[in-house]
C-alpha cells in the first residue's frame, strides 16, 4: 500500500465510546435508533427492517425454521428471488441443472410455505436481489437490511446499514426480525476532487481495494464521503458500495442526498403523497455530525485515479491500465512469479494494455444496472465486436431489461453484434450454466477473481462496463479513453 497516496487518520482500538458533547457518525445513529437491547460484555440484538433472500443460502434456515415449528415473525418485511443459479436463456423452460433446479424451485416453495413475497424466474420484478431491492424502493435510508450474501453492502447506497448474514443468523431474522451482533468500528473514506475522463465508480473501488488491500477494512464500516461520492449517480453508488465487502469491511454505505431521494421517488414501495414527504424530511437528518469522530478516516485525490484493471487472483490485486504489473513483495526481484501470477499467466514488470482477451462479461450486482448497459454502448456504438470474443451482457433484472429496450441500447448492441440475455448473476460465479473455460481470460465487470470464480481454472480481469466494451470491440486490453 503506497501511504503517500492518501491522508490517514487511524485509530486501531476498539470502537471509540462516544463522549458527551461529541458528534455521531451516521453509522452510529442507524445502528443505535435499532438497538433492541445489549448484553453486558456481549453482542447487540440489532431490529433488521428487511431481509432478502436468494435460493443458495435460505434453505437451511426454512428448514430450521419447520424443525423448531415457527413461523415467520414478520413475514411482511421478507422478500425472496433466485438469482445465483437462474440461467440467462430460455428461463420460461425447466432448468436443465439438476441442482440448480432443485434450489430455485426449493426457494419458490419455502416462500409459498411460510407466506413471503417471491419473485421467480420470468416474473417481471425478478433479477438480482441486490439489484432488485433499490429498484423497487425496497431499500430505504435508515433501514437496516440483511440478506445471506456478502455483497448486501450495495444497499449501503440508498443510505442503510446494509450487511450480508450467515444461513443460522437468516434463520434467526426469520424468527424474530432481530439479530445478534458486535457493533464495528466506524471509518470513512473521503475522496475529494473531480474523476477525470473514462475513470467510473468501479474504477474507485478498485483503487481503493489497491491501497487498502482486501483486508484493510476488516472490522469497520465504512461511510464513503467527499466530492467524486456526491458526484456519482445512484448507479454508481451503488457499484461503489457493492464492493465494500472486498476491502474486508462489514459494509459501506453513503449518507442520503437529493440524488438518493430522486432516484427513490415514485418506486413501488417507496412512501407516497404525505408519507414521502414526511420521509424525506427524515431521511435529511441522516448524516454524520460535523464534529463526529471515526476510528479511522482516509482521504484520497480523484486525479490519483485512472481506468484499472486486475492482474491477480483477489480483487486488490489491480493496477492501472497503463501500469505495469508489480513485483511480488515476496520474490525480491522482477520477473519473479507468485501462484496468483502463476495462475493468471502474467510475470511482474509486465503491462496488459494489448493482452489479448477471450470472454468479456457485463453484468452482476456490481455492474448490471442501466447505467452500465449506457457505458457499454456508449463505446460500442458504430463499431463491431472483435472476431474470437465471447461477450455475455446480463442485465441485473427484468426492469433494467425493458429500460435497456425502451431507450433502444438493444438495437445499438444488437448492431455492433452483440446478444442481451436473461437477468441473473450469470458468470459472476460458477453456480450457473454461464462458466469461462479453463485457461481463457475474461474481462468482467463483476467483483470478485478468485481462482475458479468464473469457472475451474478461468483466469478474470476485472474491471469498468467502459473497459470491458473497448476489450469487447478490440478483442485485447485497451484503454477505453482511446475510443470514448
Amino acid at each position: 500500500m503506497n501511504k503517500n497516496n492518501y491522508q490517514d487518520i487511524s485509530r486501531d482500538s476498539a470502537p471509540l465510546p462516544r463522549r458527551e458533547g461529541q458528534g455521531e457518525s451516521l453509522f452510529s445513529k442507524i445502528w443505535d435508533r435499532h438497538v433492541v437491547q445489549t448484553v453486558e460484555d456481549g453482542p447487540t440484538q440489532l431490529y433488521i427492517d428487511r431481509l432478502y433472500c436468494h435460493e443458495v443460502t435460505s434453505p437451511q434456515a426454512f428448514d430450521g425454521m419447520r424443525a423448531r415449528g415457527l413461523k415467520c415473525f414478520r413475514p411482511k418485511q421478507i422478500f425472496c428471488m433466485p438469482d445465483h443459479n437462474t440461467p440467462t436463456h430460455d428461463q420460461d423452460k425447466p432448468i436443465e441443472d439438476p441442482v440448480s433446479k432443485k434450489q430455485v424451485d426449493t426457494l419458490a416453495q419455502n416462500a409459498r410455505d411460510f407466506g413471503l413475497t417471491h419473485y421467480g424466474m420470468m416474473n417481471p420484478s425478478n433479477g438480482i436481489i441486490h439489484v432488485v431491492g433499490p429498484e423497487k424502493g425496497l431499500s430505504l435510508p435508515g433501514m437496516t437490511i440483511v440478506c445471506g450474501d456478502s455483497h448486501t453492502s450495495t444497499h449501503g447506497a440508498m443510505g442503510a446499514v446494509a450487511f450480508g448474514i450467515g444461513t443460522s443468523e437468516v434463520e434467526m431474522v426469520m424468527a424474530s426480525q432481530c439479530i445478534l451482533q458486535q457493533k464495528p468500528k466506524s471509518m470513512r473514506i473521503n475522496i475529494n476532487g473531480k474523476l477525470g475522463k473514462g475513470v467510473t465508480a468501479k474504477d474507485v473501488a478498485l483503487y481503493l481495494m489497491a491501497q487498502l488491500t482486501t483486508s484493510g477494512a476488516t472490522g469497520y464500516f465504512v461511510e464513503y464521503a467527499g466530492d467524486v461520492v456526491r458526484a456519482l449517480s445512484m448507479e454508481g453508488r451503488l457499484t461503489l458500495c457493492n464492493l465494500s465487502i472486498e476491502m474486508g469491511a462489514r459494509g459501506g454505505f453513503i449518507a442520503p442526498d437529493e440524488v438518493t431521494f430522486e432516484y427513490l421517488k415514485g418506486r413501488e414501495f417507496a412512501p407516497k403523497g404525505e408519507a414521502w414527504d414526511k420521509a424525506v424530511s427524515e431521511w435529511k437528518t441522516l448524516r454524520s455530525d460535523e464534529d463526529a469522530v471515526f476510528d479511522k478516516e482516509l482521504t484520497f485525490n480523484a486525479e490519483d485515479i485512472e481506468p484499472r484493471i486486475t492482474y491477480g487472483t483477489n480483487p486488490g490485486m489491480g493496477i492501472g491500465i497503463t501500469e505495469s504489473i508489480p513485483t511480488p513483495p515476496s520474490q525480491g526481484g522482477a520477473g519473479g512469479e507468485s501462484r496468483p501470477l502463476s495462475y493468471m499467466g502474467f510475470k511482474a514488470g509486465e503491462k496488459l494494455l494489448g493482452k489479448p482477451i477471450d470472454y468479456v462479461f457485463l453484468g452482476a450486482c456490481t455492474n448490471g444496472r442501466i447505467e452500465d448497459f449506457r457505458a457499454f454502448a456508449s463505446i460500442v456504438k458504430g463499431r463491431r465486436k472483435a472476431d474470437g470474443v465471447t461477450a455475455w451482457l446480463v442485465p441485473g433484472s427484468w426492469a433494467v431489461d425493458r429500460q435497456i429496450r425502451e431507450e433502444g441500447l438493444d438495437k445499438v448492441l444488437e448492431a455492433s453484434g452483440f446478444e442481451i440475455r436473461q437477468p441473473g448473476c450469470s458468470a459472476c460465479l460458477a453456480m450457473n450454466d454461464d462458466k469461462v473455460p479453463a485457461g481463457k481470460y475474461c474481462l468482467s465487470t463483476s467483483n470478485r477473481n478468485f481462482e475458479g470464480r468464473q469457472g475451474p481454472g478461468a483466469r478474470t480481469i476485472l474491471c469498468s462496463p467502459l473497459v470491458a466494451a473497448a476489450a469487447a470491440v478490440t478483442g485485447v486490453i485497451t484503454d477505453p479513453r482511446e475510443l470514448i
